[in-house]
């Protein structure tokens, strides 16, 4: 999810619940320092309300904050417990095995008390599949709106709804803050199981390496692939102990189930980008869609009569108050997806190093937007870098790889859509 980028020379190493910014004040003073500010600056703008909602739920995730070895001396929750003993290892992990910052980002834990840490609302035009962009200051534009109360996010899909929108609804389970706070475990998915929490963790961790303004696409699948490539060694690391056989079936089965719900999917988006772009009249366009649609849902349960486990995806097809899903529903998933083939190509072209993976995607980042786009597309189709991304990219005639090598309260609040398409609770 987003936030503002704080520059990794900035980060520090962990010690505790503390902001990142100058000086040393404990984070509640601080919080409630910026939440002040932030409430007089926009004391004159619409948008008053929303960020204040925003300030207000950081604010609280960041209070409730008790450092692990507190939490693990006084529960009797043994799960928790053992919960967040794994969580420990896997944030270890992420820095000394995968580069991933070295921070206090989860070395806390909050007990939120609610199924999520925050809803975002995903909107778009009747007959698109361009989700409509929110723009902020620090987090700048994003395809989502993000709040700390689902009622809040409810009333926001009404009224976009009310206006001829689709209108998307989903629960997210954690955020980033992309370093400016120290982001602590939350009961929403630490007892995910434990490919899933490894994959959270390895993803938001991925935000605070690397984040570029405006451009949501970007910075979730360079997020998605640091998570794939992260699973993928913390189990590889894992094969001297009894777990490593339960690990890889978890991790199959979950990338099974997964692959072909994006499917289903991707087959779907296809068929409507083409209607959308058609010169069909809107009437027959509208009636086509919803053809479309029933199409998929009725894929989807001939699906799961061969692969019961599909059904972890049952709320996601039911859709907005069971109408099932529309075009925002379809954005929201396209989001997080569009651009790994790219990611992946990078990431084989550094010889799956992943520092230098990370190198090589900041030089991308710094591109101009058409330049990113047209580079990123070149990898997807197979293209490489040349010259550093400051370069062009080039055809590769080979099969094998290309040489080897602010937080929260100032933006939408949000988080990762992506994982209103990974049940993971379920172990998915």
């Amino acid at each position: 999810m987003s936030g503002e980028p704080s520059t990794t020379g900035a980060r520090r190493a962990s010690d505790g619940a503390r902001w990142r910014g100058p000086g040393a004040a404990p984070v509640r003073a601080r919080t409630a320092v910026a939440a002040a500010l932030l409430a007089t600056l926009l004391e004159g703008c619409g948008f008053a309300d929303y960020y204040w909602q925003g300030v207000t739920g950081q604010v609280g995730v960041l209070a409730g904050a008790r450092p692990l070895d507190e939490v693990l001396a006084s529960t009797s929750d043994e799960r928790l417990a053992e919960r967040l003993r794994l969580a420990q290892q896997i944030r270890a992990f992420a820095t000394r095995e995968l580069g991933l910052p070295d921070n206090g980002s989860y070395t806390r834990y909050t007990d939120l008390g609610r199924p999520f840490v925050v809803w975002n609302v995903f909107a778009t035009p009747a007959l698109s599949l361009e989700p409509r962009q929110w723009c902020f200051p620090v987090a700048g534009c994003v395809s989502y709106r993000g709040y700390f109360a689902e009622a809040g996010a409810q009333a926001e899909a009404r009224r976009l709804a009310a206006r001829g929108d689709d209108v998307h609804v989903g629960g997210v389970p954690a955020y980033s803050t992309l370093g400016w706070f120290d982001d602590p475990l939350l009961s929403s998915f630490v007892r995910y199981p434990d490919t899933s929490l490894a994959r959270l963790i390895f993803h938001e961790l991925a935000h605070q390496q690397l984040y570029v303004r405006d451009d949501t696409a970007f910075n979730e699948s360079f997020a998605s692939v640091v998570e794939e490539a992260g699973l993928d060694r913390w189990i590889a690391a894992q094969a001297d102990t009894p777990e490593h056989a339960r690990l890889l079936a978890e991790k199959a089965r979950g990338e099974r189930l997964r692959a072909r719900f994006r499917e289903l999917v991707r087959a779907t988006r296809e068929d409507l980008g083409a209607l959308y772009a058609s010169a069909r009249p809107d009437d027959e366009k509208l009636a086509r869609k919803q053809q479309a649609f029933a199409a998929m849902r009725e894929a989807y349960e001939a699906a799961k009569a061969g692969e019961a486990g599909l059904a972890a995806y049952d709320r996601w097809f039911a859709g907005p108050d069971g109408r099932g899903p529309n075009n925002a529903s379809l954005a929201a998933v396209g989001l997080y997806d569009d651009r790994a083939p790219a990611f992946r190509a990078l990431l084989r072209g550094a010889g799956g190093d992943l520092r230098t993976f990370y190198a090589k995607a900041r030089e991308i980042a710094a591109l101009p937007r058409a330049e990113r786009d047209a580079l990123l597309d070149g990898l997807a189709g197979g293209g490489s870098m040349s010259g550093g991304a400051m370069g062009a990219y080039a055809p590769v005639a080979r099969t094998r790889p290309a040489a080897r090598g602010g937080p929260a309260a100032l933006s939408p609040v949000g988080g990762d859509a992506c994982r209103l398409a990974r049940p993971q609770a379920r172990g998915l």
